[in-house]
């Protein structure tokens, strides 16, 4: 089958998730490279990029069953690299934080550290249960829930701003009453 003169992204999404690969592999020359120079603009490496990329098709041609219709092509497989980027990006940030950590163990700084996460800890659920009610169910249900605003909504009965208002009250107090371990609660909250 001639895919060049069937150029439309519907109908080469069509023919992929029939199982296609020639219609996939169309798909993967045509926004590779456009895709790849986005993935650098991110993370300032040409290597990971195109490995990221590459795993964005991956996981594309695996889920090409479960996906529904795509209307703009370019546009969901752009968000799909942007955001496999950004959980690389943040990936690399906890594995820098984890080697300075591990850079500074000694004997002295474990104990130490034992005795400040464990501070942080009652520190940290005390200004949490000392959260104005409203403020502390949204924040309960966001980080620890793992609720979504639109879900949070629902369950308060609350619109979308409030929800968000909340959350960010919350935060604020909580960087407030915490301002001592903020290092440390920046990597809670990422």
């Amino acid at each position: 089958m001639n895919f060049e003169n069937e150029n439309s992204d519907c109908f080469l999404f069509t023919q992929m998730r029939l199982g296609k690969e020639e219609a996939f592999d169309f798909i993967f020359r045509k926004y590779y490279k456009v895709l790849s120079v986005q993935a650098i603009r991110y993370v300032h490496d040409q290597d990971s990029a195109q490995s990221l990329v590459q795993d964005c098709f991956v996981r594309f041609w695996e889920k090409r069953r479960e996906l529904s219709n795509i209307v703009d092509l370019y546009s969901y497989l752009f968000c799909m690299v942007r955001n496999r980027c950004i959980d690389h990006i943040r990936e690399r940030q906890r594995t820098h934080i984890v080697q300075i950590t591990n850079q500074t163990d000694s004997p002295e700084n474990v104990t130490e550290e034992k005795i400040d996460a464990n501070d942080l800890n009652s520190h940290l659920w005390l200004a949490i249960a000392n959260l104005p009610d409203r403020c502390r169910k949204a924040f309960e249900y966001s980080r620890i829930d793992g609720l979504t605003y639109a879900q949070i909504s629902i369950k308060m009965a609350i619109s979308h701003k409030v929800v968000e208002a909340l959350i960010s009250r919350a935060l604020k107090l909580l960087r407030a009453n915490l301002a001592n371990f903020l290092g440390i609660l920046i990597l809670l909250f990422i």
